[in-house]
């Protein structure tokens, strides 16, 4: 029988967490009454709160023994607090559940996860079927990062986000991937288990503000970009070839003018050139920087985070 984890990240989520829980304990009774799980368990991990976040966690934790949590010692990011969530449950479930604590993906897509993994499947993905509540900036800005993603050979799943079932085996198998730049989304695709899709409507945000402002969206799709994918170091060759033909047509046009006896139109076209050509090698620079940056991350090899404290986890009730 299926003992099943709802792995939850939280951070400063003391407004909507008495809904989440309310809603996420209701799924799992719905799953036991229906007899398609064992038993069930909702695990939060406060990525380092600065509100009644923890606070709350205990409380339910101590009131009823399906909650517990993971506190982690600071602010380690989404993708690392995911982490911790999905490396306890790898070792302590059949399968589970990763969702966002502001109950804007579809709850009840659970129960559909479930019976996916039931029919054989080792990874089931949530996918949105349109983006209806996001802003017009934010919706052509994931598509072209979804778009760009694919163009540079990495493999993600469309309008999907961290709301997923992983079966015991594909959470261990996730577990050996060493590296500490976390981009999920391209990480679990690249398990190559079964998988198979739940499609649902994605809803407004309950409650409290969004955790993902823009420079944070623009910091993700840069680590996802960078994490799977070596062809933007291709282009900067390419380009630089491409200049070089550049400058050798500037050079001979110029001696041919030179030779002709015409005076050269100085100072435009040197200064368009300069600032072009500085800007692409800056650029260039930049894109070779954020390559070294993850290498230096890595081979530090760092834990991804430290737990301060548990409550209501198996270990912490023993």
């Amino acid at each position: 029988m299926l003992d099943l984890v709802i792995v939850v990240p939280c951070y400063n989520e003391e407004e909507v967490l008495p809904e989440t829980t309310r809603q996420l304990t209701g799924i799992l009774e719905e799953l036991s009454v229906r007899g398609t799980i064992g038993s069930g368990r909702l695990l939060y991990v406060d990525d380092g709160s600065r509100d009644r976040t923890w606070e709350l966690v205990c409380g339910y934790a101590a009131s009823d023994r399906r909650v517990g949590g993971l506190k982690l010692a600071h602010n380690a990011g989404h993708q690392q607090a995911l982490w911790a969530g999905l490396e306890w449950a790898a070792g302590h479930a059949s399968a589970a559940v990763s969702i966002d604590a502001d109950l804007q993906d579809n709850v009840h897509s659970i129960v559909d996860m479930v019976e996916a993994w039931r029919d054989g499947a080792d990874i089931v993905y949530g996918v949105r079927r349109e983006r209806k509540t996001d802003t017009f900036f934010k919706r052509h800005t994931a598509q072209m990062f979804y778009r760009l993603m694919k163009g540079l050979g990495g493999e993600v799943v469309y309008n999907h986000a961290d709301f997923r079932l992983m079966s015991r085996r594909a959470l261990q198998a996730l577990m050996a991937f060493p590296e500490r730049n976390l981009f999920l989304r391209g990480m679990v695709p690249a398990l190559g288990f079964r998988t198979a899709k739940v499609f649902y409507d994605r809803k407004e945000r309950w409650a409290g503000e969004s955790k993902y402002p823009l420079g944070k969206m623009v910091s993700f799709a840069l680590d996802g970009i960078t994490s799977f994918s070596v062809r933007p170091l291709r282009y900067i060759v390419m380009l630089g070839l491409l200049f070089i033909l550049i400058s050798v047509v500037a050079i001979v046009y110029g001696v041919v003018v030179y030779c002709q006896g015409n005076t050269i139109p100085g100072w435009t076209s040197l200064l368009v050139s300069v600032w072009f050509i500085g800007g692409s090698i800056l650029m260039a620079l930049g894109i070779i920087g954020e390559y070294v940056g993850k290498i230096y991350k890595e081979v530090k090899r760092r834990p991804r985070y430290f737990v301060e404290a548990e409550a209501g986890t198996a270990e912490d009730q023993e």
